[in-house]
C-alpha cells in the first residue's frame, strides 16, 4: 500500500547466482555412463546392420540392413537359447525367492547361533560365478562327485552319462548351482526387510491370535513388498544374462539343452568372430529384457506411491 501511494516500484526478490557445483559432481557419472553403456550399445547397433566377420576382414564388408536380425531370429539355436534362458530366469528367481524368504524368516527368530549363520550365509555370494562353476563340476562328477553319490544313496536315478551330460538334467544342474550361490542374496535382503517391519504391528497381530501363516501373508509380506519386488527384478535380470556357470559346466550342451542367450552371444562373437550377428543378437536381447522389465515394473509398482 505504501509503494502504491508513493508511486515506487515494489522490490523484486534477488535471483540467486546459478551454481555449477551439482553439474560438476554428476559429470563423472555421466561420462562413465556414456562410455560404458551408451557408446557400446550405439557401436553394436551400427554394426548389426553390416556383414562383419573378423575371420574375413578387420572392417565391415557391406550394409545388409535387417538380414542379421532375420538370421538370428530364424536360428534354431537362438530359439532354444531363448527358451532355456526364460525357464532359467523365471524358475530360478522363483526358487531363490521362496528359499531366501524361508531362510530370512528363520534368521529373524531369536534362535541361538543366528549371528554365525548370518555371517556364513554371505560366503557363497562372494565367490566368483566361474569358481562356483568349477566347484559344481567336481560335485557333479559321475564317478566321484558328491551329488551323484547322494542321489544314488537316496535311491534316486542318475543318468549314465552324468547329470551334466544328460539333456534331461543339464539345465536343472546349472540352475542348482545358481540357486546355491544366490539364494543367500535373497535371504539377506529379505531379512533386512523383515527387520524394518514395526514390532507394534506384529505384537498386535499376536494378541489377536493370528497364525504364523496369516502374519506372514497379511502383514510381513505386504510391508516388505517393495524390497521383494526390487530384488526379484534384479535377480531376474542377472539370471537372464547367465553365462559363467554354463561355460564351465556344460558349454550349452548336450546339444542345446542348456544353451543360454549369454552363451550363444559368446559363441557368435568370441568363437565365430561374427560381429554383425553378435551385434544383432545383443540388441534383440536388450529389447526382450527391457520389454519384460517394463511389464514387470508396470504390474509390480502400478499402485505404489514413492
Amino acid at each position: 500500500m505504501h509503494d502504491v501511494l508513493s508511486g515506487a516500484a515494489p522490490a523484486l526478490p534477488r535471483r540467486r547466482p546459478r551454481s555449477w557445483l551439482p553439474f560438476v559432481l554428476i559429470a563423472p557419472s555421466v561420462v562413465l555412463l556414456l562410455a560404458l553403456i551408451a557408446y557400446p550399445l550405439i557401436f553394436a547397433l551400427k554394426n548389426s546392420f553390416y556383414f562383419w566377420n573378423l575371420q574375413a576382414a578387420g572392417e565391415p564388408l557391406g550394409f545388409v540392413g535387417l538380414a542379421n536380425y532375420r538370421q538370428v531370429l530364424a536360428s534354431a539355436d537362438f530359439v532354444a537359447s531363448l527358451r532355456n534362458t526364460i525357464v532359467l530366469s523365471v524358475v530360478g528367481t522363483a526358487i531363490e525367492f521362496v528359499l531366501g524368504l524361508a531362510i530370512a524368516l528363520v534368521l529373524a527368530t531369536a534362535l541361538p547361533g543366528m549371528s554365525a549363520a548370518r555371517a556364513l550365509l554371505i560366503l557363497p555370494t562372494t565367490i566368483a560365478p566361474i569358481v562356483v562353476g568349477f566347484l559344481f563340476r567336481y560335485l557333479y562328477d559321475p564317478g566321484a562327485g558328491l551329488i551323484p553319490w547322494v542321489l544314488r544313496s537316496a535311491f534316486l536315478p542318475v543318468p549314465a552319462q552324468g547329470l551334466l551330460g544328460s539333456q534331461a538334467t543339464a539345465l536343472a544342474s546349472v540352475l542348482a548351482a545358481d540357486v546355491w550361490q544366490w539364494t543367500p542374496f535373497f535371504a539377506i535382503v529379505l531379512y533386512a526387510g523383515l527387520l524394518s517391519v514395526p514390532q507394534e504391528i506384529v505384537e498386535a497381530a499376536r494378541l489377536d491370535k493370528a497364525s504364523p501363516w496369516a502374519m506372514l501373508v497379511r502383514i510381513k509380506l505386504p510391508l516388505i513388498r517393495r524390497t521383494a519386488a526390487i530384488v526379484l527384478m534384479l535377480r531376474f535380470m542377472q539370471l537372464f544374462n547367465t553365462f559363467d556357470p554354463v561355460l564351465v559346466l556344460t558349454r550349452g550342451g548336450p546339444g542345446t539343452a542348456s544353451r543360454t542367450l549369454g552363451y550363444s552371444l559368446y559363441e557368435l562373437g568370441l568363437m565365430q568372430f561374427n560381429i554383425g550377428l553378435a551385434s544383432a543378437m545383443t540388441w534383440i536381447i536388450v529389447v526382450i529384457v527391457n520389454a519384460l522389465i517394463a511389464l514387470y515394473v508396470f504390474f509390480a509398482f502400478r499402485n505404489e506411491e514413492w
